[in-house]
């Protein structure tokens, strides 16, 4: 008795020691490091700018986890600098098992306007914090498994599309300029698209606008993503009050999975 009592002891302090890993594991079968996508962005036929998205070939650790880090480019070009001109850059360090984000960051350059931006997320305590250049530190409480604007956009792309019916919609949790969200995606169904490398089948969503005086309604923003286990944005449409401006792929290189265009 005395033995047991002493075993029961021994567990109770090793098991007090031990912190317990709160992260989820999602199963991921669409994307890996050294993927890089590139985009053209045109109005009609003017071509106004470019997007690169890449995931580094080099895992980084974050917050004692190992992550992708996923970069973002999106530049205008041509004579369209001339009214506006932009470069900017998000990074995300996504965790490679939980698919959350570690560290998020943001410099933006559009004409005279400039904000660079570093958001830490603690996701055992559900805290972020949120250091903006010559800005005050800020630090919120977050719920579990809350994305940003990048790594949410990863995480779609391990989802089952074929268990979605035309009109379900998907509810992300996200964080972007220290507000909270609760991003809307609705999902419309399956298309054929044609694209430069030949058409390919796409899963058609929309992502769920708020009311505002950009777009003409919920719906305006299309993005056709590859209906296969890569789930790469093939093309998106958004259809502004002003008319429509489209981005669609150029480049691909470093994907988890054969693609078919046909």
């Amino acid at each position: 008795m005395q033995r047991l009592l002493t075993y029961a002891i021994l567990v109770a302090v090793i098991c007090g020691f031990i912190r317990k890993d709160s992260y989820r594991h999602i199963s991921n079968e669409s994307f890996t490091a050294g993927e890089v996508l590139e985009y053209r962005v045109h109005y009609g036929f003017l071509n106004i700018g470019e997007g690169i998205v890449e995931v580094s070939p080099t895992l980084y650790k974050v917050n004692n986890r190992i992550c992708y880090k996923v970069n973002v480019f999106g530049r205008t070009s041509g004579t369209f600098e001339l009214g506006y001109k932009v470069r900017d850059t998000w990074r995300s360090y996504i965790d490679t098992s939980a698919l959350v984000p570690q560290k998020f960051y943001t410099n933006i350059q559009e004409n005279k306007y400039r904000k660079e931006e570093t958001v830490f997320f603690d996701h055992l305590k559900r805290t972020v914090r949120s250091e903006e250049k010559n800005q005050e530190t800020k630090e919120f409480s977050i719920p579990n498994n809350v994305q940003d604007l990048i790594s949410g956009y990863y995480f779609l792309r391990t989802l089952n599309f074929n268990k979605f019916s035309d009109g379900d919609t998907i509810a992300v949790k996200a964080f972007f300029d220290d507000e909270f969200y609760d991003f809307k995606v609705r999902f419309r169904g399956r298309e054929e698209v044609k694209t430069r490398f030949g058409k390919i089948k796409c899963i058609r969503v929309t992502p769920v606008m708020p009311p505002n005086q950009l777009f003409k309604d919920e719906n305006s923003i299309s993005v056709y993503i590859s209906d296969d286990k890569n789930k790469i944005p093939i093309k998106v449409e958004a259809d502004f009050f002003l008319g429509a401006i489209v981005l669609e792929l150029k480049k691909h290189k470093g994907l988890k999975n054969d693609i078919h265009f046909y």
